[in-house]
């Protein structure tokens, strides 16, 4: 018989059956007489035998014999939860462009509220979100003319996503610019330390590398040497874009502004440290880029979570078959009432 501690039941409802024993019990136990007697004064004040003690023993174990059936209807089975999912997270390190070029209107169609930013942080929260990640450390590394660790690796997704929820596109003039090549050293410097089999930075910028110490390829350079794949994303088109602008009276009016994406040094970076560029012209187009870099970035399992039951209904049919025979047996026999 299995433990019954450890026992769990399949169809637990099948339990209800076993509240037939009660009047098996009963009906099997009382019997009518078929000798009359006109008095059993006697008999009730002579010592009761063993015999005369068991003889409610056969329907006790047909009412038994009801419940053991009623169990093995229920299912009963033991799991094996030995086997656990062994799942190695990565480290990957989000590097976005804030610059003031960000505020173009031109991902969206026909939807000039939403800036490149806006579509980007939707897109990387689905990125964040997606089942699979749970195991993942992401981080966020925000530049434009400096760059800034706005969120360590970390494994609260929760803490992150609010965190990238409050990035906003420069303002400020002197803050303005496109620092590419710190935004990215930035990110190896937080990942270098990590000890996962992965580690991943994924740069999204909409512009040209002007501004920082650290030239992009230099970056590009230290991720290599530190085994970081960069994926790089060139976000938006070159050409003129609308662009909102704050007018004297102090409304704001979409203009035309030229805007450009270095895609050569993009595809550099990401040549160079074993990852892939990709272009994202609009929202559509950077969707499925972070799809397929999520696609081709998972955790590996090394083991698949199973549940093995071991099924334990036979022990009851068998008890239940052993205790009818015995019921059989013993009302025929040793027990047996007369006539």
């Amino acid at each position: 018989m299995p433990d019954l501690v450890s026992l769990d039941l399949r169809d637990p409802l099948f339990l209800v059956v076993g509240l037939l024993a009660i009047p098996v019990y009963l009906l099997a136990s009382r019997l009518p007489s078929a000798v009359v007697w006109s008095s059993l004064t006697l008999v009730d004040g002579a010592p009761r035998s063993l015999r005369t003690r068991l003889v409610p023993l056969p329907a006790a174990l047909l009412a038994l014999a009801v419940v053991a059936l009623a169990v093995a209807l229920a299912g009963p089975r033991t799991g094996d939860a030995s086997s656990k999912v062994h799942r190695e997270g990565i480290a990957i390190a989000m590097v976005v462009d804030r610059s003031g070029s960000m505020q173009a209107r031109d991902f969206v169609e026909g939807d000039a509220s939403a800036s490149r930013l806006d579509v980007v942080k939707k897109v990387f929260r689905e990125f964040v979100e997606k089942p699979g990640r749970g195991d993942d450390l992401i981080g966020l590394v925000s530049f434009a003319r400096y760059a800034d660790g706005a969120c360590p690796l970390t494994g609260d997704h929760g803490n992150l996503l609010n965190i990238l929820e409050q990035q906003e596109i420069v303002t400020e003039r002197s803050e303005d610019g496109t620092a590419v090549g710190e935004g990215l050293a930035l990110a190896v410097e937080r990942l270098r330390h990590q000890e996962v089999r992965s580690k991943v930075a994924i740069l999204l910028t909409d512009g040209v590398s002007n501004a920082g110490d650290i030239t992009p390829m230099q970056a590009a350079e230290l991720a290599q040497q530190h085994g970081i794949k960069v994926y790089t994303i060139g976000a938006g088109r070159t050409g003129w874009a609308p662009v909102p602008v704050r007018m004297g009276n102090g409304t704001i009016a979409l203009r035309r502004a030229f805007v450009e994406t270095d895609e050569e040094t993009l595809h550099d970076i990401a040549e160079h440290t074993g990852g892939r560029y990709f272009h994202a012209a609009d929202a559509d187009a950077l969707g499925d880029v972070i799809a397929e870099i999520d696609e081709l970035e998972r955790s590996e399992i090394i083991e698949v979570r199973y549940l093995e039951y071991e099924q334990h209904y036979a022990s009851f049919v068998v008890l239940a078959l052993v205790s009818m025979l015995a019921s059989s047996l013993l009302a025929g026999t040793w027990l047996r009432r007369l006539p």
